[in-house]
């Protein structure tokens, strides 16, 4: 006879590991900015940036241990070792030390499989002469070769931890589309009904509809109704917005000693969320100003890097203002994250004019120039500075008072939450 033995099931650290919280550990690391081309040098500004950000697996590995030690998931004889202590027997350090790579080797591979990372080159298969395992073997090797990459659920879920983390902070649990003071037909009665009109909804007011056929008719049957009888409900207007996002990544964003740039990611991707599940006919799209300006898709986001660069305001206008004027929208607005004053400026025969002490009086001017062809094509600047130099304040006021926008003086900490609060509030009101 067949007998089978059942025993009680012992979860493994990995199987009870909280894969999404642990993802918001690694939100920094997995967004970390570095800086574009390593250690950089300058006359002026002396010896700044750092190397390149590590996108190796062995990093990730290492990031992943530092998160299950701060969140107190490893278990004191795991500590105890990573101390450099021993336990006081040989072997059962060499089984926890198996353990560890272990345990570190299949989280890796749940994020792969979850569908949060991907790689970008398969492990060497090892030589003859060359150990799998060890400090010098071909495992540890391929680790560090292997490159690691947010993919688009990756990014998506930290644009949603990021979000739920803002919102919560400024006391919002839940929001809806962007209202405003003007009505339209739609499928929920708000308002008094109107008379039909071509285009509108054909939400009836049976009610209102049949009393309009009485009136004119009396009280009989059949009930004839006419063009002029019909009634349909009113909702409120929603209005659909399109944002660009300006992000600064001249070398300043990095060179004190703060990465600025790395928080001004996480916001975008948090607005991404929060537009992509609250407001679906609405757009973001950002675009990176340095020495000139581009638009960088979402997706490669997580990937930008600051630069040895300077601060072209202007172009980066000029860019946003062109792709806003292409969509179709009630609402277009430019959020720009800056914290240095305008350095640099695109001349028309394309070579880049730049004056590194900034408030150059030429660059001045075409950037002034840039913010009133938006305000003349109904586009706000909300502008976020995250300096407050007094040359930098009053830049800022001049740019606010030529587009009627608004400026906020912020920092790393509070840059998120005065965005999310001043993207909510503008979905109140029609931009003219």
């Amino acid at each position: 006879m067949k007998y089978t033995t059942y025993t009680r099931y012992l979860p493994e650290l990995a199987d009870t590991l909280n894969l999404q919280a642990l993802l918001d550990q690694l939100a920094d690391f997995l967004l970390q900015s570095g800086f574009a081309g390593g250690a950089y040098s300058h006359p002026f500004w002396g010896e700044f940036g750092e190397d390149e950000s590590d996108r190796s697996l062995d990093a990730l590995r290492q990031a992943i241990l530092q998160a299950l030690m701060d969140s107190g998931q490893l278990t004191p004889e795991m500590l105890k070792l990573l101390r450099g202590e021993s336990t006081g027997d040989a072997t059962r350090d060499a089984d926890l030390e198996r353990q560890l790579s272990e345990l570190l080797d299949k989280i890796v591979q749940k994020l792969i499989d979850e569908g949060y990372l991907n790689v970008t080159e398969a492990p060497k298969v090892p030589s003859g002469q060359q150990p799998l395992f060890g400090p010098g073997g071909m495992a540890k090797e391929a680790a560090q070769q292997v490159q690691f990459n947010l993919t688009e659920k990756g990014i998506d879920f930290l644009g949603y931890r990021t979000l739920k983390h803002l919102l919560g902070s400024i006391g919002k649990s839940s929001f809806g589309a962007h209202e405003t003071e003007h009505l339209a037909t739609g499928v929920e009665a708000e308002a008094v009904s109107k008379p039909y009109e071509y285009g509108d909804t054909l939400n009836l007011d049976v009610n209102a509809t049949l009393t309009n056929a009485l009136q004119r008719e009396g009280l009989g049957v059949p009930i004839n109704l006419e063009y002029d009888d019909l009634m349909v409900h009113q909702a409120e207007y929603r209005s659909s917005s399109a944002t660009v996002l300006m992000l600064d990544c001249s070398h300043s964003m990095i060179l004190y000693g703060e990465d600025r740039f790395t928080p001004a990611k996480k916001v975008a991707l948090a607005l991404t969320h929060l537009i992509r599940t609250q407001f679906p006919g609405d757009t973001l799209r950002v675009v990176l100003f340095h020495d000139t300006a581009e638009e960088i898709p979402l997706a490669q986001l997580a990937r930008a890097q600051v630069g040895p660069y300077h601060t072209n305001t202007a172009e980066g206008l000029k860019l946003s203002r062109r792709m806003l004027l292409s969509q179709r929208k009630d609402m277009r607005q430019i959020i720009m994250i800056t914290d240095g004053k305008p350095s640099a400026l695109t001349l028309p025969d394309g070579r880049i004019y730049v004056n590194s002490m900034g408030l150059d009086p030429q660059i001045l001017q075409a950037t002034y120039r840039e913010v009133a062809l938006c305000r003349r094509s109904g586009i706000l600047i909300n502008t976020f500075m995250l300096a407050r130099d007094r040359s930098l304040v009053e830049f800022v006021k001049k740019v606010s008072a030529i587009c009627r926008g608004k400026a906020y003086f912020t920092n790393t900490m509070t840059l998120g939450q005065f965005i999310l609060m001043d993207f909510m509030r503008r979905k109140t009101r029609r931009v003219s």
